[in-house]
């Protein structure tokens, strides 16, 4: 009785020597466990804080947006209202010239070095065109024109376009 005893002591021993070891890795387990939970937070609340920023620096960024969108529908409103101007400023001009007939163009001068319209002299930067139309003159860029079939100066250009002008 005595031996069965003494192994019955031995075992509940090695039994509880287990259970405390068990319980020991348990509670290194949850040690361990609250230690990532704790990081977890941690974590959490950096994400949360850089996406309230976040948040509020889109709303910033709207709210610039939504002012310079308003900016440029007054510059696009102004500038509507400048053209209705212009174009009203245009149509009066017009009226007024209505009864004055474009003069014919003149002959080419005779020297050939000068424009046939604002008499500049022909230079190295100053490039020459044969007026392809009527007058067939010798003109200056800045009083020509471009058109399909070459240049021309700027009298037989409106003569041919009239809409143009």
């Amino acid at each position: 009785l005595s031996q069965r005893l003494a192994s019955l002591a031995a075992a509940a021993r090695e039994e509880t020597w287990q259970s405390r070891q068990q319980l020991q890795a348990q509670r290194q387990e949850v040690a361990r466990l609250q230690e990532e939970l704790s990081r977890a937070r941690q974590d959490g609340e950096r994400w949360a804080s850089a996406l309230q920023r976040a948040q509020r620096e889109a709303l910033e960024r709207e709210a610039m947006r939504g002012a310079e969108q308003a900016r440029q529908q007054e510059l696009i409103r102004d500038m509507k209202e400048r053209l209705l101007e212009l174009l009203r400023e245009k149509d009066a001009l017009w009226q007024k010239t209505e009864g004055i007939d474009t003069p014919m163009p003149g002959p080419a001068p005779r020297e050939t070095g000068l424009c046939s319209r604002c008499h500049k002299d022909f230079r190295l930067l100053s490039r020459r065109y044969s007026c392809s139309r009527l007058c067939q003159g010798k003109v200056c860029h800045a009083c020509s024109m471009d058109f399909k079939q070459g240049r021309c100066c700027l009298i037989c250009y409106q003569q041919r376009h009239p809409q143009a002008t």
